[in-house]
C-alpha cells in the first residue's frame, strides 16, 4: 500500500509508489555523447566565451572561471519595473546570467573534483551572490546546476549558472514565510528532527543531509547548517568546508547512479528570515501527467530508502 505525504511546512503533497520501479518501459532513454566539436569552455578556448568576469588563478592559467552566458535568460537591458494591465502584468527579462566553468577539465564532473575545489565553487557563488545582489533593480540571485541530459544540460563541461532576477523566486518567498509561522525557524526545528530520523544521510559538527520526509525526486537530498544562518555572507568557514564535504559525498553517490541532477541554493531574501540551504534534486524519472495536472508529485523512492543508499 502507498503512502501519501505532505511537504513540512509547505502545501505541497507526494504521492509514493515504490511498485512504479516495476514498470515496463517500452522507450529507453538515449545516452548523450560528446560529438567531438570543439568545447567552449576547454582551455586555450577562452576567446570562444563573453568576456571573463573573474577566475581563481592556478599555476599562471585558472582553475576555475566565470562570465556572461552566451545565450542568457534575462540581461541587464530593458528596465526592472512591472507593467500590469487588467489581469495581465509583465516586465523586461532585465537581470544577469552567469556561467562558473568549474575545472579546466572536459571530462571532470563535479562530483570528481576534490571537497576542497567544491568548497572554492561555493565561495565562487557566495562572491557573485553578493556582487550581483548590490546591482540596481536585482532582488535575488539564484545559484543552480544542470547535470546530465534529463536535467536540461546543453554542454558536457561541468559548469555552475547564476541568474540575478529582478523579483524573488515565489518558491524562495514561500519557503521564507512558511518557515516564519512558527515562534522559531521551522527549519530550525526540522533540522533537529532528521538529525536523530532513519532519513539522515550525513551529519558534521555544522552541518546536517537528509532525505525529505516528502521528496518530490528520487533520492532526493538536503543540506542545511545546524546555525541559522541567513545567507551565504553569513557563513563560516568552517561551514562552508562542511558543506562542501556533504555536498561533494551526496553527487559521488549519484555519479554510482549514473543520475542526471539539479541543485540548487536558497537564502533568505531581504526583510526575511529564511534557513540558508542546498537541495539536490536527482531527475530520474519523468513526471507526467498527474503532475502536471495536480502540481503534486508521484515518487518510486521512499526517502527512508535514499537515506540508507546514500549512509552505505
Amino acid at each position: 500500500m502507498g503512502i501519501i505525504r505532505k511537504d513540512y511546512i509547505l502545501d505541497r503533497w507526494v504521492y509514493y509508489s515504490t511498485e512504479r520501479k516495476k514498470r515496463p518501459r517500452e522507450l529507453r532513454s538515449i545516452d548523450v555523447k560528446s560529438d567531438g566539436k570543439i568545447c567552449y569552455f576547454c582551455p586555450s578556448n577562452e576567446h570562444m566565451t563573453p568576456p571573463e568576469i573573474g577566475r581563481v588563478e592556478y599555476k599562471g592559467g585558472w582553475k576555475m572561471r566565470w562570465f556572461l552566458n552566451k545565450f542568457p535568460a534575462v540581461e541587464k537591458k530593458g528596465s526592472a519595473g512591472l507593467k500590469a494591465k487588467n489581469f495581465c502584468s509583465e516586465r523586461d527579462s532585465y537581470g544577469v546570467h552567469e556561467i562558473i566553468v568549474e575545472t579546466q577539465h572536459h571530462k571532470s564532473q563535479l562530483a570528481d573534483l576534490p571537497a576542497g575545489q567544491v568548497r572554492e565553487l561555493l565561495e565562487v557563488c557566495r562572491f557573485r551572490v553578493r556582487e550581483l545582489g548590490r546591482l540596481n533593480g536585482i532582488r535575488y540571485v539564484e545559484i543552480f546546476k544542470n547535470h546530465g541530459k534529463d536535467a536540461g544540460t546543453s554542454l558536457i563541461h561541468s559548469h555552475t549558472q547564476v541568474m540575478a532576477l529582478p523579483q524573488v523566486p515565489a518558491l524562495v518567498m514561500e519557503e521564507a514565510k512558511a518557515s516564519a509561522k512558527g515562534k522559531k525557524c521551522m527549519y530550525c526545528e526540522i533540522i533537529k528532527h532528521e538529525a536523530k530520523s532513519k532519513r539522515k544521510i550525513f551529519e558534521t559538527k555544522n552541518v546536517v543531509a537528509f532525505a525529505p520526509f516528502a521528496s518530490r525526486f528520487n533520492y532526493e537530498a538536503w543540506v542545511f547548517t545546524k546555525k541559522h544562518r541567513r545567507t551565504m555572507e553569513e557563513l563560516e568557514e568552517n561551514e562552508l568546508e562542511d558543506l562542501a564535504l556533504a555536498l561533494k559525498k551526496i553527487l559521488v553517490k549519484l555519479k554510482k547512479l549514473n543520475a542526471s541532477y539539479n541543485f540548487f541554493m536558497h537564502y533568505s531574501p531581504e526583510k526575511e528570515n529564511l534557513h540558508f540551504h542546498i537541495e539536490i534534486t536527482p531527475r530520474m524519472a519523468t513526471w507526467g501527467g498527474f503532475e502536471i495536472s495536480t502540481d503534486a508529485v508521484i515518487n518510486s523512492v521512499l526517502p527512508e530508502d535514499a537515506a540508507r543508499f546514500y549512509r552505505r
